[in-house]
């Protein structure tokens, strides 16, 4: 009896769920946001190199910004270059920059800032803060959020091939495999935080915040209390969710590559002496990322790209409020849980309901998006933007 009306309470909570259509036709989007404190205007990653606005649910004629000319363009289904990430300064009111994660034609990640105003980005105002070079063509991470403390918070992936085989995610003399942070600085240079966790470890990247991690796509941090989520994608058998509270000094290793997930991956044993931190959630890598790319439907499956999201802060949906929402790349799965006080609790699996309310059987999911208000959107691959809503 109990299970039952666990199973009636969770259909009065969530059926009116549903997703709205803000607009269509995107060439491969990755991400959308809204300016700080502004949800007025939507602004549309292109992973070309291109931003689009929607306002009052038009797609706006001119772009506002356009730097194909200098990033990777996309050349195959599943190409992991190209514009990864989009960020307002946190002062964007008054200063009206803008900062990207991209990959340039040369296959060197830059970090840059643009001067703007609302509907324009000035092209010719590049100032690059970071630049990099790309071991491979692949695990470039591409998420950039400024955090509570108002610095900039970059994830960069394990540089890439597979097993991350020159293992850099476990070393700390070089930034692959980590989350970054560093303090922009008003010429567009940066410093080092004071209390970043490696600034006084001799041949360690001071600019490291946590590491052992192998590609996180995105990652966000909950509005209301700062807590960190990330989303890390997997190897060969999981895909996870990793945890950082915002009372956290940093300097956590999260396991890649001895570790994929909580489970061994190099070495059975070797864990077993080492302080890893273990994901607060995982789910089988079961989806075929090459059937997936291709268009062939799998069925039964969980997912092979785990695409981090938020924690709800809206107003809109008050039953989803606090829980974390996120999902997978490859099968476009939507789930939501409530983490507190170390404790995983009100798993829901959120895909059908969704899917259903834009009759579509499957979604590529290659973002969430996270507006000034609090309200979520979601972000299809194949060109579509869509807000979290109830009816």
């Amino acid at each position: 009896m109990k299970k039952i009306l666990l199973f009636v309470l969770f259909n009065l909570i969530y059926s009116q769920l549903s997703l709205k259509l803000l607009a269509e036709d995107f060439d491969k989007p990755v991400y959308a946001t809204s300016q700080n404190k502004n949800s007025d205007l939507i602004y549309v990653i292109e992973q070309s190199g291109i931003i689009w606005i929607i306002e009052n649910s038009i797609v706006l004629d001119n772009p506002f910004l356009d730097i194909e000319d200098r990033v990777h363009q996309p050349l195959f289904p599943g190409d992991e270059m190209g514009l990864l990430g989009f960020a307002f300064d946190p002062d964007y009111q008054n200063n009206k920059y803008i900062y990207l994660n991209y990959v340039d034609k040369h296959d060197n990640t830059i970090i840059s800032r643009f001067e703007t105003n609302d509907y324009i980005a000035n092209k010719t105002s590049e100032q690059i803060i970071m630049k990099f070079k790309q071991p491979y063509s692949n695990h470039n991470g591409g998420a950039i959020v400024f955090g509570p403390d108002k610095y900039l918070y970059i994830s960069v992936g394990d540089g890439g091939s597979a097993s991350d085989p020159e293992n850099r995610a476990q070393n700390l003399d070089n930034i692959f495999g980590s989350i970054l942070r560093i303090k922009i600085n008003k010429d567009a240079t940066y410093n080092i935080p004071e209390d970043n966790p490696f600034v006084d470890v001799e041949n360690a990247r001071q600019e490291i915040w946590a590491y052992g991690l192998r590609n996180v796509w995105r990652f966000s941090f909950d509005r209301l209390n700062g807590d960190l989520f990330m989303g890390d994608v997997g190897q060969n058998s999981w895909e996870e969710i990793n945890y950082h509270s915002s009372e956290n000094k940093g300097g956590d290793n999260y396991g890649w590559n001895i570790m994929e997930a909580s489970h061994p991956f190099l070495d059975e044993d070797y864990h077993l002496n080492n302080n890893f931190i273990n994901p607060i959630f995982e789910y089988p890598n079961d989806a075929k990322y090459i059937k997936t790319i291709l268009g062939i439907k799998q069925k039964n499956v969980h997912g092979c790209s785990v695409t981090g999201g938020y924690v709800y802060r809206g107003k809109n949906i008050p039953d989803l409020y606090g829980k974390y929402i996120f999902g997978d790349y490859c099968t476009g799965k939507v789930w939501s849980f409530l983490y507190e006080n170390g404790e995983l609790t009100d798993f829901h699996d959120l895909t059908d309901m969704l899917l259903n309310s834009i009759n579509k059987k499957s979604f590529y999911l290659s973002s969430f998006g996270e507006l000034a208000s609090g309200e979520l959107m979601l972000i299809d691959y194949s060109g579509n933007i869509y807000l979290l809503v109830t009816n």
